[in-house]
C-alpha cells in the first residue's frame, strides 16, 4: 500500500522558523539532482503541498495531480513525488512555457524564479545543440514534468520563505557516468546540457562511483538558479531537513537529495555585520603570455572556485611591460588554482600568501522583465541593503528583446530590486511585476 506523506502546515513552519535571522538553505546533491527529487525534498522539509498544488493548478496545461509517497532508498527514509498527468504529445518551446507561467499570475518572485530557471535550461540546450534560442523546439523544456518541477520548486521555496534568502548554498553536484537515452538519441553522462549549466554557474562537481545519470538538465537548472554560492553548509540554525527520493533504488548508493532549512547565522562570532575568512593569494608576474589568453584563464580560475582573479599591468626588467596575475582562493582550491596558472601561463613559480577577507552577506534574486528575467546580486551590511547589481548579460538580452536601451533596463531592475518605491508606470518591467 502506498503511504502518503503530509507536509507541515504554514503555521507550523512559521513557528519552527521563529528564531531571528533571515531564512537560509543548504542543498546536498552529493548523490545527484533532479527536479522531482528537489521538489520532494522541499515538501519533506515543510513546504505546503496544498500551496504547490494550487499554484500548479493555475498553469494552463493538462490536469496534474501531485502526491508524496514514503519510500526507502538504500535503507534511508525519503519522500518521493508522484506526478500523475495524462499523456500529451505537446512539445512546448521556451516562449510557450514562459507565456504559460506569465498567464498564471503567480507571485512575482515565483514567476521570476521559474522563468530564470527555464531560461537557464533553454540557453544550455540551445548552445549544446547549436540552435538559436528563439528557434529551439525541444521536449526537455516543454515536457509537462519539467514545467511542474520547476514551477513547483519555485512555489515550495516561496512557501518556505527562501526565494529572497541571502544564503542559499548548494554542495558539490554528483553527475554520474555512462550513457542515457534522450529525445536526441543516446548521450554520454553527464549529458552536455548538464555540463553547460553547471560550468556556466561555476558549480563544483563531485566524484561518484555510480555508472548512471545522477543529475538531469532540469535538476542542474534548478540548482544553478537556487545557488547564491556553492560549498558546505552555511552558518545557520537548522529547523528542518528534507529528503527527496529518485525513482530508482540502486544497490550502490542512496538515490536521494537532501535539503537543510533554517535561519542564517551569517555573521562573525563577535557580532560584526560581515564575515571574516582566511584566503590564500596566489601571485605571479609574467611578460611573455599572449594577451588573448588572459580572459579565458581568469574565467577558468573563477569557474573552479577562486573567489576572484585579476591582472595588473606592471613594468618589468629592462622596461618590458608585463602582467601581475593575482588569484584569491580558499585552501581547498589552492592546488587546482596553482595547476591552472602553471599550465596556462608557463610561469616557473608563484607566490602564495595568506590574507584575511571580509565579505558582506549576499543573495541573488531574479527580477521579472517582460517575459524574461534579470538576475540581481545584492549585498547586506548587517540587515541593511547596500549593494544592488543586475547581471549585465541578462539585462542586455532583455533590452534587445524589448527594444529598449540597456541602461534603462539596468536602472529599472536595480530600483525594483532595491525596493525603492513602485515600479515605473510604463514598460515591460512594470507589466511583469504588477501581474
Amino acid at each position: 500500500m502506498t503511504e502518503l506523506l503530509t507536509t507541515a502546515e504554514p503555521a507550523e513552519a512559521a513557528e519552527a522558523g521563529a528564531a531571528t535571522g533571515p531564512a537560509a538553505l543548504w542543498v546536498d546533491p552529493s548523490n545527484g539532482a533532479a527536479g522531482d527529487m528537489l521538489l520532494a525534498a522541499l515538501l519533506d522539509a515543510g513546504a505546503s503541498l496544498a500551496a504547490v498544488r494550487q499554484g500548479v493548478a493555475r498553469l494552463a496545461v493538462e490536469p496534474v495531480a501531485l502526491e508524496l509517497e514514503a519510500v526507502r532508498r538504500h535503507g534511508l527514509r525519503a519522500a518521493r513525488l508522484i506526478v500523475t498527468a495524462p499523456d500529451s504529445g505537446t512539445h512546448r518551446d521556451l516562449a510557450a512555457v514562459t507565456a504559460i507561467i506569465t498567464r498564471a499570475a503567480l507571485p512575482p518572485a515565483v514567476h521570476a524564479f521559474a522563468v530564470s530557471a527555464f531560461n537557464t535550461l533553454a540557453r544550455a540546450e540551445a548552445r549544446v545543440h547549436g540552435v538559436p534560442l528563439a528557434d529551439i523546439h525541444f521536449h526537455e523544456v516543454g515536457a509537462l514534468d519539467a514545467v511542474v518541477d520547476l514551477v513547483g520548486c519555485a512555489l515550495a521555496l516561496a512557501d518556505l520563505g527562501l526565494l529572497d534568502a541571502p544564503a542559499r548554498v548548494v554542495g558539490p553536484v554528483a553527475v554520474g557516468s555512462g550513457t542515457v537515452r534522450t529525445g536526441h538519441g543516446p548521450m554520454p553522462v553527464p549529458v552536455p546540457a548538464v555540463l553547460e549549466i553547471l560550468s556556466g554557474a561555476g558549480a563544483p562537481i563531485a566524484a561518484h562511483p555510480a555508472a548512471m545519470e545522477l543529475c538531469t538538465p532540469s535538476g542542474a537548472a534548478l540548482l544553478a538558479t537556487i545557488a547564491t554560492s556553492w560549498g558546505p553548509p552555511p552558518a545557520l540554525v537548522p529547523h528542518s531537513v528534507g529528503v527527496g527520493a529518485g525513482t530508482k533504488d540502486p544497490p550502490g548508493h542512496p538515490n536521494i537529495l537532501r535539503v537543510l532549512v533554517g535561519t542564517s547565522a551569517d555573521r562573525d562570532a563577535d557580532g560584526t555585520p560581515w564575515l571574516g575568512e582566511p584566503l590564500h593569494r596566489v601571485d605571479t608576474t609574467i611578460d611573455d603570455v599572449d594577451p588573448r589568453v588572459w580572459p579565458d584563464l581568469l574565467e577558468q580560475l573563477r569557474a573552479v572556485g577562486a573567489a576572484d582573479a585579476w591582472c595588473t599591468p606592471v613594468l618589468m626588467r629592462k622596461g618590458r611591460p608585463g602582467q601581475l596575475l593575482s588569484v584569491l582562493t580558499a585552501p581547498a582550491q589552492l592546488d587546482l588554482v596553482c595547476r591552472l596558472v602553471f599550465t596556462y601561463t608557463g610561469t616557473l613559480g608563484v607566490r602564495v600568501s595568506t590574507v584575511q577577507r571580509r565579505r558582506l552577506r549576499r543573495d541573488q534574486i531574479a527580477m521579472p522583465y517582460g517575459d524574461a528575467a534579470v538576475r540581481v546580486k545584492r549585498g547586506y551590511l548587517g540587515d541593511r541593503l547596500v549593494s544592488v547589481q543586475p547581471e549585465y548579460d541578462d539585462a542586455l538580452a532583455v533590452a534587445q528583446r524589448a527594444d529598449v536601451p540597456v541602461a534603462r533596463v539596468l536602472d529599472e531592475v536595480r530600483a525594483v530590486a532595491r525596493g525603492a518605491g513602485a515600479p515605473p508606470e510604463a514598460g515591460p518591467l512594470s507589466e511583469a511585476t504588477t501581474a
